[in-house]
C-alpha cells in the first residue's frame, strides 16, 4: 500500500476576507543586505501574498527571511542576500488584512477530542512509546526513497559505534540517504574509525582506549590533508567502510560545515559559515524528509532553513517531514523552542535508533 501523503487544501480565496483584502505593500530595500521598515518576516508555514489582486504562494521558503516580489512571483530571501531596490513585502499581520496570509492548516490532520482536554504524557520524553513512530518512519522512508529527497543531519556520536556506522552505511547503499549534513567531527571520527578502527582513540566496538589514541583523530585529519581530499584519502589508504566512504562510493552529496572549535579541519569542511549555509541550503531546498541526530546546533540551523511544505514540479503542495533524535530531551525541545514547530521528536540513543531503522527496513 502506498504511503498516504496528506492532501493540501488551499485557502478559499473567494471568501470576503481575501477578496476585500488590499494588495500587500511593497517597499524597496534601502541598501544591500537591509530590509525596509516594517518588513514581513517569514515562518515555516505556507504563506500567500496578494499582488495585483492575485494571491501568490511563496514556493521556496524558510524561517526569518523576507518576501521579495520579482519576475511575477514571490522569492524568499535571507537578509544578507537582499539587494538595494528589491521590492520587499511589508506588514506585521498574517490574517490577510494587509495582503499577507500565513496558512498553517493546509494539510489534513486528525482532530483532537475537545472532551479530552486533560490527559497524561502529552509531551515527548524518555517515557514516550515510540513504536508507532518507528513504523511510520519505515513506511515514510520507503516512500521517499522512490518519490522524495531524504536529508540526514548527523552529529559525531553516530560514528562512535561499530554497529551504527554499519547500519547507516546500509541506509546510504540502499538509497535511503539523498544528502548528509554534518560538521568536521562526524566525518573525522568516521574516517578515523575506518582508518585506525577507533573514534576519539577508543576502539569502535570494545570502547577500550588505545595507547596514544588521543592522536588518532588528528593523525587521520593530517593524512587526509596530505592525500589532498577525502576521496583521495579513501583511495590511497584503502578505506573500505563507514559513513563517509559509503557517501563517496554511492555519490551521495555531503556538506561539512565547521565551527570555531574544529581540529584541522578536513579539506572539505567549509570554514566560511555563510558559504557553508549556502551549501546546506542547496540540499535543504530539495528535501522532503529531514532527520537530525545528536547535533543540537546543526539541527537548529537546518530547522531554520526548512519550511513545513514543498511545492513540487506539478504545483502539488506536500508536507516536509522533520525528525529530531537525541538522548537529551533538552536538545530535541530546543529545536521546537527555536520555531521548528513541525518537528517530530524522538528521545533515544541515536546509535540504537540508526540500527533499529536499518533493521526495520530489512537491510
Amino acid at each position: 500500500m502506498p504511503f498516504p501523503l496528506p492532501t493540501f487544501t488551499s485557502p478559499d480565496f473567494s471568501a470576503p476576507r481575501f477578496t476585500l483584502a488590499p494588495d500587500a505593500k511593497l517597499l524597496p530595500s534601502p541598501k544591500d543586505k537591509v530590509a525596509p521598515e516594517q518588513y514581513h518576516a517569514t515562518s515555516i508555514f505556507p504563506e500567500y501574498f496578494k499582488i495585483d489582486g492575485r494571491w501568490l504562494l511563496a514556493k521556496e521558503s524558510r524561517m526569518d527571511c523576507v518576501a521579495v516580489y520579482e519576475n511575477g512571483g514571490i522569492a524568499i530571501r535571507e537578509f544578507r542576500r537582499l539587494r538595494q531596490g528589491d521590492l520587499v513585502v511589508t506588514g506585521r499581520t498574517e490574517d490577510a488584512s494587509e495582503g499577507i496570509f500565513v496558512y498553517p492548516a493546509g494539510f489534513s490532520a486528525e482532530s483532537g477530542d475537545p472532551a479530552q482536554a486533560f490527559s497524561f504524557r502529552q509531551g515527548r520524553s524518555r517515557e514516550t512509546a515510540y513504536s508507532r513512530d518507528y513504523d511510520s518512519l519505515y513506511e515514510l522512508l520507503r516512500h521517499e526513497k522512490e518519490h522524495g529527497y531524504i536529508t540526514w543531519v548527523l552529529g559525531p556520536a553516530c560514528a562512535f559505534d561499530h554497529d551504527s556506522r554499519t547500519a547507516f552505511s546500509k541506509l546510504v547503499e540502499n538509497g535511503y540517504v539523498s544528502a548528509l549534513l554534518a560538521g568536521n567531527a562526524l566525518a573525522t571520527h568516521d574516517l578515523e574509525a575506518a582508518y585506525l578502527r577507533t573514534a576519539l582513540g577508543q576502539d569502535i566496538y570494545t570502547q577500550r582506549s588505545q595507547p596514544n589514541g588521543h592522536y588518532n583523530h588528528i593523525d587521520t585529519i593530517n593524512r587526509v590533508r596530505l592525500d589532498g581530499s577525502i576521496p583521495a584519502f579513501i583511495e590511497k589508504e584503502g578505506i573500505g567502510d563507514g559513513i563517509i566512504y559509503s557517501c563517496v562510493k554511492n555519490e551521495v552529496p555531503f556538506v561539512l560545515v565547521g565551527s570555531i572549535r574544529d581540529d584541522g579541519p578536513l579539506p572539505e569542511v567549509y570554514g566560511d559559515v555563510y558559504e557553508g549555509q549556502n551549501a546546506m541550503r542547496e540540499c535543504v531546498k530539495k528535501s522532503t524528509t529531514v532527520i537530525c541526530m545528536a547535533t543540537t546546533l546543526h539541527s537548529i540551523a537546518t530547522g531554520n532553513m526548512t519550511p513545513s511544505y514543498r511545492v513540487l514540479a506539478d504545483e502539488t503542495v506536500r508536507p516536509v517531514y522533520f525528525y529530531s533524535v537525541d538522548i537529551s530531551e533538552f536538545s530535541v525541545n530546543k529545536l521546537r523552542d527555536r520555531g521548528s514547530l513541525g518537528v517530530k521528536t524522538i528521545v533515544t540513543n541515536v546509535q540504537d535508533f540508526v540500527v533499529n531503522i536499518s533493521k526495520g527496513l530489512g537491510l
